[in-house]
């Protein structure tokens, strides 16, 4: 009798393992449908093995935007913007990779792009928002969002209008949360939402693939079987290209920027969000009257700068965006052709640690105007050499380095993250802006030129500014990557020194050779900023931290370019990742002069 009480145990304790086993192989596995994956018409080409070495992130922008759709397809099923849990996270990226494999593609990829944690509902993303049903608590049962993105987004007067009305909920769901640093989950959420719930075509539709989800397209015609790689709204990229337009980051957010990571394009290893991208809106022209009404008609007071292809305005819109509108000036160097380049240059260009492009107005022939975000602390130059020196505060040395690095950031972009690479030219404190964070914004493309990766271009138009000029660019007109990275040297030097690249007043005074000759002599402290030695809050952070820095501008401005490093060397250098190599020796020269070394040393 006892023997068949432990059998029936058993048997009971055996069923109930069963059941379990099967209720947790249920919820862990995967709910959305990823058949999609094989069937729609999407450019694979950043992901393939041959190239995900060098396109790797534009290949988790483009899963990215892939794997989104399930999400969206998901939301309007389950009403819920994220997964359960980790274990059906894990088994969704499973199932998205083995669809990928099913392509042809590395069997790597979602562990590259992707972070399993990130797709698990959570309330700390955006406004304690997890259902459509807290959306419509938050927001109301309608918005600008459920009208705007309602029909077939395929049209391109339709796409921009969803676009914009897209970024006016993500300023109120920001309003709503109050914490600017899930700006990245909001956005998501407003993706999600306008895909999945108001799209009356649904995710899968053309529209919303191209237009809401920014996916690269394929499209072929029955004729032939020509390919083009459609950007984020689709054949109207085409178009935007034949007219030297492109898709303009519009931020509706009231009076408070969206911050510097929402602003990047990343893979999702290194944000909180999902979606790390965003959709580009059409190209926004203005009006002369606009920007007229938004400078108070180019107002001396709203006079913010000057340079030598424009005079810069600070401006506000009626929707009370905070704008820079540079006024182009024509000379030989920025004729029409030029103008047309920067904007499409500029507009193409994506990347937290560049100013981004709004739009831009050409009135007849001679008037041409770009808008900019607005970056409320100036330019480099005004705080590391200010008129008035009492009026600002030394820059810290965490607000130095952070400089250094984004700036260290935005080239790498430039040189390394599109293709072709991009040659700024014109590095330099003056084209280095700073947003309310502090963090650095390269600017003004007026001058940039687009190369082949590896190879130098030799030119006989000269552009640039005297004292960051590479050496072989100045004297030979040979423009390679290196020459960005000498400027940058230079750049590095001007703001670990507190002194200006040229000195006319003294001797020729470069800095370059001053600091070269003080660091052979182990004279650190002459070199650093007074403020930088000074200050007791620097006095916290390790000196040879400082030290380095000075050696990797030094070792940048190298007047042999065989010598430089690479930006993303330079960059490792920076971080501690590689050590800094002993520093060569170099001739010392200032304007094709030899100076002796005797005569430097006494400066």
């Amino acid at each position: 009798m006892i023997l068949d009480h432990a059998i029936i145990l058993i048997l009971i304790l055996i069923a109930h393992l069963c059941i379990f086993s099967q209720a947790s192989a249920s919820s862990s596995r995967c709910p959305m449908d990823l058949n999609y994956v094989s069937t729609i018409q999407w450019d694979s080409s950043s992901c393939e093995n041959n190239v995900i070495n060098c396109s790797s992130n534009t290949c988790c922008q483009t899963l990215t935007s892939l794997y989104g759709i399930g999400f969206a397809q998901h939301l309007k099923e389950t009403s819920l913007f994220r997964l359960m849990n980790i274990e059906t996270s894990l088994s969704c990226l499973r199932d998205f990779q083995s669809k990928l494999n099913h392509l042809n593609l590395p069997n790597d990829l979602t562990s590259l792009c992707f972070k399993p944690e990130r797709f698990v509902n959570t309330t700390n993303v955006c406004a304690n928002i997890q259902t459509k049903q807290d959306w419509i608590k938050v927001l109301g049962e309608s918005t600008s969002l459920d009208t705007a993105c309602k029909q077939d987004l395929s049209d391109l007067t339709a796409c921009d209008s969803c676009v914009l009305a897209g970024f006016q909920v993500l300023s109120q769901l920001l309003e709503a949360d109050g914490d600017s640093s899930h700006s990245k989950g909001c956005f998501y959420y407003t993706v999600l939402y306008a895909a999945g719930v108001v799209n009356e075509l649904g995710p899968l539709s053309t529209g919303a693939l191209s237009c809401i989800f920014g996916l690269p397209l394929t499209l072929q015609t029955s004729d032939d079987k020509w390919a083009i790689a459609l950007g984020s709204v689709g054949v109207g990229f085409v178009i935007v290209v034949l007219t030297c337009l492109a898709g303009f980051w519009l931020s509706l957010t009231k009076g408070q920027k969206v911050s510097a990571d929402f602003l990047s394009f990343e893979s999702d290893s290194e944000g909180d969000g999902l979606l790390n991208w965003r959709p580009k809106a059409d190209s926004l022209w203005f009006k002369i009257q606009d920007l007229e009404k938004a400078t108070d008609k180019f107002s001396d007071k709203n006079l913010i700068g000057q340079g030598q292809f424009g005079v810069v305005y600070k401006g506000k819109l009626q929707d009370g965006t905070m704008i820079a509108v540079k006024k182009v000036i024509d000379s030989d160097f920025q004729e029409d052709d030029d103008f047309q380049r920067e904007v499409e240059i500029i507009s193409t260009l994506k990347h937290r640690n560049l100013v981004p492009l709004i739009g831009c107005c050409k009135e007849g022939e001679s008037q041409k105007y770009l808008v900019y975000d607005y970056m409320p602390n100036g330019n480099l130059d005004s705080h590391l050499f200010p008129q008035q020196k009492a009026s600002k505060q030394p820059m810290s040395w965490p607000q130095r380095k952070s400089i250094i690095l984004d700036v260290a950031n935005a080239i790498a972009y430039l040189h390394h993250g599109v293709n072709p690479p991009i040659y700024h030219r014109d590095i330099k404190p003056t084209n280095i802006l700073l947003d309310s964070y502090m963090r650095a914004r390269v600017a003004d493309f007026g001058l940039a030129k687009q190369g082949k990766e590896g190879e130098s271009h030799l030119t006989t138009r000269i552009a640039g500014t005297h004292g960051y000029l590479a050496p072989e660019y100045a004297l030979y007109g040979q423009l390679t990557e290196n020459s960005d990275v000498y400027s940058f040297g230079i750049v590095i030097l001007e703001i670990m020194c507190g002194r200006k690249a040229l000195d006319l007043s003294s001797s020729m005074f470069l800095i370059t050779d001053w600091a070269w000759l003080l660091m052979k002599d182990g004279k650190l402290e002459q070199v650093l900023d007074p403020s930088l030695l000074g200050c007791e809050e620097n006095r916290r952070y390790p000196r040879f931290i400082m030290e380095r820095f000075v050696l990797v501008g030094i070792l940048c401005a190298h007047l042999l370019v065989a010598l430089r490093p690479s930006i993303l060397d330079a960059l490792k250098m920076l971080e501690g990742d590689i050590e800094v190599p002993c520093i060569p020796d170099r001739p010392i020269y200032a304007n094709n002069v030899l100076i002796s070394a005797d005569t430097m040393r006494h400066e």
